[in-house]
């Protein structure tokens, strides 16, 4: 009767996808493999209902993926059928390359193959028969991947098949070649860097760290599909990230075939993804770069023009620091914040670049504002000049500037931080939980005692 009991909550908590209460349940004893009403394991119901987490509990709890049902399929084969990415990386379990024989595995490959070639809604009408319009929504299928699915016949499945390939194959360890990944990760409508066929080939390339896989990936420089260019950047640059100065290190690769390419390409887009990745990476072409495009057309290319532009490996240089005034004033709003940003990481307490920050914080546009006010917060103009403008902030309506003026006042030990955070007012709300510019009052507090403690010794 116990056992019993614990496999009807262990259904029930799996029905409403609380995997907390699942992986408790298995942990006290309940049978991983219990069965629901339709006699099928309750892995099933997690893996049609696309409950990655209940099923990943249950996998790790002891479930059998790879268990024989009655139709000839198994919990595994029904994952990969269903299209999810995530729920088939739940219930894929540990070593599925040795664990599973090879006709096991050439079964699966050839399945999800077909499924992708087809498409998930040609399959579901060859499945159903059904003529009737297919029903398509974008959907979360992990915490930072979407996935569309598709409603058909009364079934439904996600159109994941594509990253479910990859990913199988590379735990198969079948090496596909470059360009049919990046095939697959420009594919789907919806295709981009958070889609489940994007991440899954990035992901993959970025596990297949050699000179092979770079040069072929550095090949797609010159695609004539911008989509296909546009995943190289993303992709090169998760096979650089991480292993800085590592044996399979490609950061200086990565970084001077950007600086070239950046000179050649011609779509907006792909240009603004090649100077944000390049921005990351150490190169002495960062200023020459910046001022480059410090005048281009696209704002967003601007905005990555200013961050080049105050490279904290190299002096900000009087041609950098005019660029950088110029871009202080852009029409674009996010164009101008950066670039006050960026003059504020690098102050000369210079007139000129304090004027920039105080025309930013009496900006027109309300975000500019926030931004030019912490920038001024944090800066290292330490003049009356600033100190003034930081007590204007108390006025303002806005409740973020205020506290921001408090913040700034106090990273000076203004003789008017007390009274700056009683006008500030209390930081109330959601967008004040994790902010950390309460807290410098204390700060202050603490750095006064220290020193009249260190003048009375």
């Amino acid at each position: 009767m116990g056992q019993t009991g614990d496999a009807e909550r262990l259904v029930a908590a799996t029905r409403n996808g609380d995997a907390d209460a699942v992986r408790a349940l298995v942990e006290a004893g309940a049978d991983p493999d219990a069965r629901t009403e339709d006699g099928l394991p309750v892995l099933c119901a997690a893996v049609a209902a696309f409950d990655a987490g209940t099923a990943r509990a249950l996998v790790e709890g002891g479930a059998d993926p790879d268990r024989e049902l009655p139709d000839g399929t198994t919990p595994l084969f029904r994952a990969v059928m269903g299209g999810s990415p995530a729920v088939v990386d739940a219930v894929l379990g540990a070593e599925p390359r040795l664990r599973l024989p090879e006709p096991v595995r050439e079964r699966l490959l050839a399945r999800v193959r077909r499924w992708h070639e087809a498409g998930a809604e040609a399959e579901l009408r060859r499945m159903t028969g059904s003529s009737a319009p297919a029903r398509s929504v974008l959907v979360e299928d992990s915490e930072d991947s979407l996935v569309r699915q598709v409603t058909l016949g009364g079934r439904t499945v996600r159109e994941g098949h594509g990253a479910i390939l990859t990913s199988l194959e590379w735990a198969f360890r079948v090496l596909t070649p470059v360009d049919e990944l990046i095939a697959r990760a420009v594919a789907p409508r919806d295709a981009g860097p958070e889609h489940v066929a994007w991440s899954a080939a990035r992901g993959v390339l970025s596990e297949r760290r050699s000179r092979e896989t770079w040069s072929a990936l550095a090949t797609h420089r010159r695609h004539p599909d911008a989509a296909r260019r546009l995943f190289t950047v993303d992709a090169l640059w998760s096979l650089s990230a991480f292993r800085w100065n590592g044996p399979d290190s490609y950061e200086t690769e990565t970084a001077e075939l950007l600086a070239a390419w950046a000179t050649e390409e011609r779509d907006d887009g792909v240009l603004t993804q090649i100077l944000r990745t390049f921005n990351l990476l150490e190169h002495p072409a960062h200023e020459e770069l910046g001022l480059r495009f410090a005048g281009h057309a696209h704002p967003p290319v601007r905005v990555e023009a200013a961050c080049a532009l105050a490279d904290e490996n190299a002096p900000l240089t009087p041609k950098a620091r005019a660029a950088l005034l110029g871009l202080a004033g852009d029409p674009d709003a996010l164009v101008r914040s950066t670039a006050g940003e960026m003059l504020a990481g690098r102050h000369d307490l210079s007139d000129e670049v304090t004027g920039a920050l105080l025309a930013l914080v009496a900006d027109r546009d309300a975000a500019v504002r926030r931004k030019g006010a912490a920038a001024l917060a944090t800066s290292r103009d330490r003049s009356p000049t600033a100190a003034a403008a930081l007590w204007a902030l108390l006025d303002d309506d806005d409740p973020s500037l205020r506290l921001e003026g408090a913040f700034g006042l106090a990273r000076r030990d203004d003789p008017r931080t007390e009274e700056a955070y009683r006008r500030a007012g209390p930081a109330a709300g959601p967008e004040f939980e994790h902010d950390h510019r309460p807290t410098e009052l204390l700060h202050h507090r603490w750095r006064l005692e220290d020193r009249s403690a260190a003048a009375e010794t």
